[in-house]
C-alpha cells in the first residue's frame, strides 16, 4: 500500500513561488493544497491552476486542513519567522534561501527544527545537482584529492535590479553574501568537506549607489583556501559563473550558477588511468541524485592520453607521485540551454529529499543545520567587509539524535 500523499502550502505568490509549484507538480506523494499571498488576486491564478485553496498568508495556511509542507517563497526578511511558526506548528518546511538574514535567526530556526516532528529543508538547489554530486563521489572515491582550493566567481545580472528593489536593502535580503552567497557558502562546504575557520572580504559600492560587488576568501581546516566572488554588474546575456576546484594534480571547472558542464583534467597513473576510463559507463550511479528526473542527454566523456608525459616523480606540496598519463574528462547534462531543466529538476529532488525525511524521520541534505551554516560564513564576511578585518567563524554546533546531519 502506497503511503499518502502530504499536502503543500505555498506562501509567496510571486515568479518564485510559481516555479516552485510548476517544479514539483506531479512529485509522487506530495499534492498542492493550498497557495497564499498577502494580494489574494495574484495567489488566484495559482489556485485556480493547480486547483488550490487561496488564501491571505501563512497564519491562514496553517489553519488549512490538509496542509502538511509548508513552502516558503517570500523576501528573505521574513524566512525565520514564518519557519519557526510553521514548525511550531508541527509542519515540515521548504525555505527559499537564505534560512535567515542573521545566524541568531538561523540558529533559532535550527533549535525549532530540532525540536519539531517537522522536517526542514533549505532551497540550496547545489547540493541536489548531478554535478556536483559526481564530484563528490569522485573525490569519496579517490579518483579526486579532496580539493585543497575552490574558487566561484560569479558575474551575475543587475538588469531587473531597479534601485529601489528590496535585493539592495540589507534590512530585508542581509546583503549580497547572505541572500546569494549562501549558496556557494554551502557548496564549499560540501565538496571541501569542512567548514571555514575565518575570513576575510572586501565591499565594493557602485558610485552613488549600493554596494554591488563582495568578495571573500575562507580558510578551511588544513590550509584549505575558498574564495567567493560576486559581482551584481551586468545584462542577462552577459551573465557568467565558474566554479574552480584545484585538487593538486587534477583540476575541476564548473560553469554556471545552476551548473549543467564541468570539465576535468587530471594526471595519473595506470591504475587510475584504467579507472576512469570506466567512468563513461558508470553515467546513472554517478549523476543519481533522488527525485531528479534525468532527461537522457547527459554524457560522460573521457579521453585518456597515456605517456603525456615522462614516468619521472612529479611533486606538489610535498606530495609525490609517478603520474605520465592525462586525464580530460567531461560532464555534460546538456550544455546551458538546459539550465531550466536541471534548476527545475534540482528544486523536485529538496522536495524529494524532504518527502524521504518525513517518511523515514532522517536528516535531509539540505537541512536547517546546512542553513545556519551558511549563514553563519555570510554573516562573518559580511562583517569582514564592514570592518576591514579578519573573522573568526563560530563553529555550529551540529545536532544529535536521528536526524544528524547527513551528506548523503
Amino acid at each position: 500500500m502506497s503511503s499518502p500523499s502530504l499536502g503543500l502550502g505555498l506562501v509567496g505568490c510571486g515568479a518564485f513561488g510559481a516555479y516552485v509549484l510548476d517544479s514539483v507538480a506531479g512529485l509522487p506523494g506530495l499534492r498542492i493544497a493550498a497557495v497564499a499571498d498577502a494580494d489574494p488576486q495574484r495567489a488566484q491564478p495559482l489556485g485556480d491552476q493547480y486547483a488550490a485553496a487561496v488564501r491571505d498568508g501563512l497564519d491562514a495556511v496553517l489553519a488549512t486542513d490538509r496542509v502538511d509542507i509548508v513552502a516558503l517563497a517570500t523576501p528573505p526578511g521574513t524566512h525565520a519567522a514564518m519557519a519557526t511558526a510553521a514548525l511550531r506548528a508541527g509542519k515540515h518546511v521548504f525555505c527559499e534561501k537564505p534560512l535567515a538574514t542573521t545566524a541568531e535567526d538561523a540558529l533559532r530556526v535550527r533549535d525549532e527544527a530540532d525540536r519539531s516532528p517537522g522536517v526542514l529543508v533549505v532551497d540550496h538547489v547545489l547540493r541536489y545537482n548531478p554535478l556536483l554530486r559526481a564530484v563528490q563521489r569522485l573525490i569519496e572515491e579517490g579518483l579526486l584529492d579532496a580539493p585543497r582550493r575552490f574558487l566561484f566567481e560569479n558575474d551575475a545580472a543587475d538588469q531587473d535590479l531597479g534601485p529601489g528593489h528590496w535585493f539592495w536593502d540589507p534590512a530585508h535580503s542581509g546583503g549580497i553574501f547572505v541572500e546569494h552567497g549562501v549558496h556557494f557558502f554551502d557548496a564549499a562546504r560540501a565538496l571541501l568537506g569542512s567548514e571555514p575557520e575565518s575570513v576575510r572580504a572586501t565591499a565594493v559600492r557602485r558610485p552613488d549607489g549600493p554596494i554591488d560587488m563582495v568578495i571573500a576568501d575562507a580558510v578551511h581546516p588544513g590550509g584549505v583556501l575558498a574564495t567567493h566572488l560576486h559581482s551584481f554588474t551586468h545584462a542577462h546575456r552577459c551573465e557568467r559563473q565558474l566554479m574552480r576546484l584545484d585538487h593538486g594534480f587534477a583540476e575541476t571547472r564548473i560553469s554556471g550558477w545552476i551548473p549543467t558542464r564541468a570539465t576535468i583534467t587530471a594526471w595519473t597513473d595506470e591504475s587510475g588511468a584504467a579507472h576512469w576510463e570506466r567512468l563513461s559507463s558508470r553515467s546513472g550511479d554517478l549523476l543519481n541524485v533522488p527525485g531528479f528526473l534525468p532527461h537522457g542527454d547527459e554524457v560522460i566523456a573521457v579521453t585518456v592520453h597515456r605517456n603525456a608525459g615522462d614516468d619521472q616523480p612529479a611533486r606538489g606540496r610535498g606530495v609525490e607521485r609517478v603520474v605520465p598519463h592525462r586525464v580530460e574528462a567531461v560532464i555534460d547534462l546538456g550544455g546551458e540551454e538546459r539550465k531550466p531543466y536541471v534548476y527545475a529538476q534540482s528544486v523536485r529532488a529538496a522536495f524529494a529529499d524532504l518527502l524521504r525525511s518525513a517518511a523515514d524521520g532522517s536528516a535531509p541534505v539540505a537541512d536547517a543545520y546546512a542553513g545556519l551554516t551558511a549563514v553563519a560564513v555570510a554573516e562573518a564576511a559580511t562583517r569582514a567587509a564592514d570592518t576591514g578585518t579578519e573573522q573568526q567563524v563560530t563553529p555550529v554546533r551540529r545536532p544529535t539524535g536521528p536526524r544528524a546531519w547527513s551528506t548523503a
